[in-house]
């Protein structure tokens, strides 16, 4: 099934880093009769970041030892790129300390190799329920932007009222914008990146749109 496909109907597109064939064949197969994924294999971050260039997938799941590039490594580009990106790392047989290391590279969640079908579908399902996956396209893209705005703000340090009186807009509007509630017109948003001295497309882009 094509990315145009993946659209239409809503499919959560999964993709999976791991320079191990094997492992890349056992995920597809696993997701193969969930209806609900569409699932793209990568073996190293140089396709999967040539891959989301073109279409930023929903769900990454990341290897964390892959030959001479490493997980956290490829984590932070990711997360540089697509900060509202969900990110859930794999790893063999994971210490404390190596799942404290893991959280603080702000990844949603990790699966410890080997792993069930019954658990593999228990963190997928906390992950769509979590980033809103599945959903139309448009209540989608008001979830992301309207998240995306209050993080921007709250980086600054700034209060609704800030934003708004910056963006020259009510703190109503705002408010709104940032609980999903609405859209911004195409004015508003111009208005909300002229104030974070930031392009539209810098910031539809970070949230994968």
């Amino acid at each position: 099934m094509n990315d145009s496909a993946a659209l239409a109907t809503n499919l959560i597109d999964v993709a999976v880093l791991d320079d191990d064939l094997d492992f890349r064949n056992y995920i597809e197969d696993l997701l193969r009769d969930e209806r609900r994924y569409l699932v793209r294999t990568f073996a190293t971050p140089d396709e999967l970041f040539a891959s989301a260039e073109t279409r930023v997938p929903d769900i990454v799941l990341l290897d964390m030892k892959m030959g001479e590039s490493t997980g956290d490594q490829v984590v932070e580009q990711l997360l540089a790129r697509w900060p509202e990106l969900c990110i859930i790392v794999v790893t063999g047989y994971p210490s404390f300390e190596d799942m404290r290391t893991t959280f603080k590279l702000h990844v949603f969640d990790y699966l410890a190799k080997p792993f069930s079908l019954a658990e593999l579908r228990k963190t997928l399902q906390n992950a769509v329920e979590r980033f809103g996956l599945g959903q139309a396209l448009q209540d989608r893209l008001r979830e992301r932007l309207g998240h995306r705005i209050k993080l921007l703000r709250v980086e600054r340090g700034w209060s609704l009222k800030d934003l708004a009186t910056s963006a020259k807009l009510s703190v109503s509007q705002i408010s709104s914008i940032e609980r999903g509630a609405n859209l911004p017109s195409i004015e508003s948003l111009l208005a909300i990146c002229r104030a974070f001295e930031r392009r539209p497309s810098e910031i539809l882009s970070s949230i994968g749109f």
